[in-house]
Protein backbone atom coordinates (compact mmCIF):
# COMPACT_ATOMS: atom_id res chain seq x y z
CA UNK A 1 0.00 0.00 0.00
CA UNK A 2 1.36 3.54 -1.35
CA UNK A 3 2.13 6.36 1.86
CA UNK A 4 0.46 9.01 2.24
CA UNK A 5 3.21 11.08 0.40
CA UNK A 6 3.27 8.56 -2.79
CA UNK A 7 -0.80 8.82 -2.86
CA UNK A 8 -0.55 12.89 -2.91
CA UNK A 9 2.35 12.14 -5.69
CA UNK A 10 0.00 10.00 -7.71
CA UNK A 11 -2.98 12.55 -7.14
CA UNK A 12 -0.70 15.32 -8.79
CA UNK A 13 0.78 13.09 -11.50
CA UNK A 14 4.09 13.31 -10.55
CA UNK A 15 7.13 11.08 -11.09
CA UNK A 16 10.15 11.31 -9.13
CA UNK A 17 13.27 10.80 -11.41
CA UNK A 18 15.61 7.88 -10.28
CA UNK A 19 18.30 9.10 -7.51
CA UNK A 20 21.24 10.01 -8.99
CA UNK A 21 24.60 9.08 -8.23
CA UNK A 22 27.44 11.49 -6.54
CA UNK A 23 29.28 13.01 -9.77
CA UNK A 24 32.55 12.95 -7.48
CA UNK A 25 33.64 12.24 -4.14
CA UNK A 26 30.81 13.06 -2.20
CA UNK A 27 27.57 11.48 -1.06
CA UNK A 28 24.31 12.45 -2.16
CA UNK A 29 22.43 12.57 0.86
CA UNK A 30 23.76 12.24 4.61
CA UNK A 31 21.91 11.61 7.67
CA UNK A 32 22.70 13.01 11.06
CA UNK A 33 20.22 11.87 14.13
CA UNK A 34 16.72 13.39 12.57
CA UNK A 35 18.11 15.69 10.05
CA UNK A 36 18.99 14.68 5.93
CA UNK A 37 21.27 16.81 4.48
CA UNK A 38 20.74 16.54 0.53
CA UNK A 39 23.43 17.43 -1.55
CA UNK A 40 23.08 19.58 -5.07
CA UNK A 41 20.65 18.31 -7.17
CA UNK A 42 20.75 19.82 -10.74
CA UNK A 43 18.69 19.73 -14.03
CA UNK A 44 18.66 15.99 -14.63
CA UNK A 45 15.90 14.11 -15.47
CA UNK A 46 16.70 10.10 -15.38
CA UNK A 47 20.28 10.74 -16.31
CA UNK A 48 19.81 13.25 -19.24
CA UNK A 49 20.66 16.60 -18.59
CA UNK A 50 17.90 18.89 -19.45
CA UNK A 51 18.02 23.17 -19.15
CA UNK A 52 21.90 24.03 -19.82
CA UNK A 53 22.13 27.50 -20.06
CA UNK A 54 21.39 30.78 -18.61
CA UNK A 55 18.14 31.81 -17.06
CA UNK A 56 17.51 35.49 -18.97
CA UNK A 57 19.48 34.52 -21.88
CA UNK A 58 19.06 30.98 -22.90
CA UNK A 59 15.74 30.40 -20.62
CA UNK A 60 13.14 32.89 -19.73
CA UNK A 61 12.03 33.21 -15.57
CA UNK A 62 9.29 30.54 -16.51
CA UNK A 63 11.56 27.93 -17.67
CA UNK A 64 14.12 28.87 -14.62
CA UNK A 65 11.23 27.92 -12.64
CA UNK A 66 10.53 24.33 -13.88
CA UNK A 67 14.49 23.73 -14.12
CA UNK A 68 14.12 24.79 -9.80
CA UNK A 69 11.35 22.27 -9.94
CA UNK A 70 13.32 19.57 -11.74
CA UNK A 71 15.73 19.91 -9.06
CA UNK A 72 13.31 19.66 -6.19
CA UNK A 73 11.73 16.50 -7.56
CA UNK A 74 15.38 15.17 -8.00
CA UNK A 75 15.96 16.23 -4.19
CA UNK A 76 12.65 14.39 -3.25
CA UNK A 77 13.66 10.90 -5.08
CA UNK A 78 17.20 11.84 -2.56
CA UNK A 79 15.26 11.95 0.70
CA UNK A 80 12.84 8.91 -0.55
CA UNK A 81 16.37 7.28 -0.96
CA UNK A 82 17.42 8.58 2.53
CA UNK A 83 14.37 7.38 4.13
CA UNK A 84 14.62 3.97 2.64
CA UNK A 85 11.85 4.67 0.10
CA UNK A 86 8.71 6.23 3.08
CA UNK A 87 8.31 9.62 2.42
CA UNK A 88 5.72 9.12 4.96
CA UNK A 89 8.81 9.75 7.47
CA UNK A 90 9.30 13.05 6.15
CA UNK A 91 8.42 15.46 9.17
CA UNK A 92 9.62 18.71 7.80
CA UNK A 93 11.80 20.55 4.84
CA UNK A 94 13.63 22.82 6.61
CA UNK A 95 15.45 24.49 4.09
CA UNK A 96 15.58 25.23 0.68
CA UNK A 97 19.63 26.60 -1.12
CA UNK A 98 18.66 27.89 -4.41
CA UNK A 99 21.10 28.53 -6.98
CA UNK A 100 20.69 30.11 -10.53
CA UNK A 101 22.59 30.32 -13.40
CA UNK A 102 22.59 34.26 -14.86
CA UNK A 103 24.09 37.11 -15.76
CA UNK A 104 24.77 40.07 -13.41
CA UNK A 105 22.05 42.02 -14.52
CA UNK A 106 19.43 39.55 -13.61
CA UNK A 107 17.84 40.03 -10.63
CA UNK A 108 14.97 37.17 -10.90
CA UNK A 109 16.64 34.61 -8.26
CA UNK A 110 13.49 34.35 -6.17
CA UNK A 111 10.88 33.75 -8.83
CA UNK A 112 13.06 31.13 -10.18
CA UNK A 113 13.62 29.17 -6.91
CA UNK A 114 9.53 29.39 -6.07
CA UNK A 115 10.06 26.50 -8.26
CA UNK A 116 11.26 24.42 -5.88
CA UNK A 117 9.68 25.77 -3.31
CA UNK A 118 5.96 25.59 -4.63
CA UNK A 119 7.00 22.06 -5.16
CA UNK A 120 7.81 21.03 -2.06
CA UNK A 121 4.54 22.42 -0.45
CA UNK A 122 2.32 20.89 -3.15
CA UNK A 123 4.00 17.70 -2.20
CA UNK A 124 4.22 18.12 1.57
CA UNK A 125 1.54 20.67 2.14
CA UNK A 126 2.32 22.47 5.33
CA UNK A 127 5.35 20.58 6.06
CA UNK A 128 6.78 21.81 3.32
CA UNK A 129 7.08 25.30 4.20
CA UNK A 130 10.87 26.06 4.58
CA UNK A 131 13.49 28.59 4.72
CA UNK A 132 15.26 29.50 1.75
CA UNK A 133 17.91 30.71 0.05
CA UNK A 134 18.09 32.13 -4.04
CA UNK A 135 21.26 33.30 -5.23
CA UNK A 136 22.22 34.67 -8.18
CA UNK A 137 25.93 32.54 -9.65
CA UNK A 138 27.85 33.19 -13.02
CA UNK A 139 28.23 29.37 -13.42
CA UNK A 140 26.92 26.07 -12.26
CA UNK A 141 27.99 22.28 -12.71
CA UNK A 142 27.46 21.62 -16.40
CA UNK A 143 26.27 24.85 -16.98
CA UNK A 144 22.63 24.13 -15.77
CA UNK A 145 20.53 26.39 -14.80
CA UNK A 146 20.00 26.18 -11.33
CA UNK A 147 20.74 23.72 -8.64
CA UNK A 148 18.58 23.27 -5.03
CA UNK A 149 20.10 21.60 -2.04
CA UNK A 150 18.56 20.63 1.17
CA UNK A 151 17.87 19.88 4.35
CA UNK A 152 14.77 17.79 6.05
CA UNK A 153 14.31 16.81 9.61
CA UNK A 154 12.75 12.91 9.78
CA UNK A 155 10.96 10.26 11.77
Amino acid sequence: MAGTIEARLQELGIELPAAAAPAANYVPWSISGKTVYVAGQVTFWNGELKYVGKVGQEFSVDEGYQAARLCALNVIAQVKAACGGDLDRVVRCCRLGGFVNAGADFYDHPKVINGASDLMVEVFGDKGKHARAAVGCSALPLNVATEVDAIFEIA
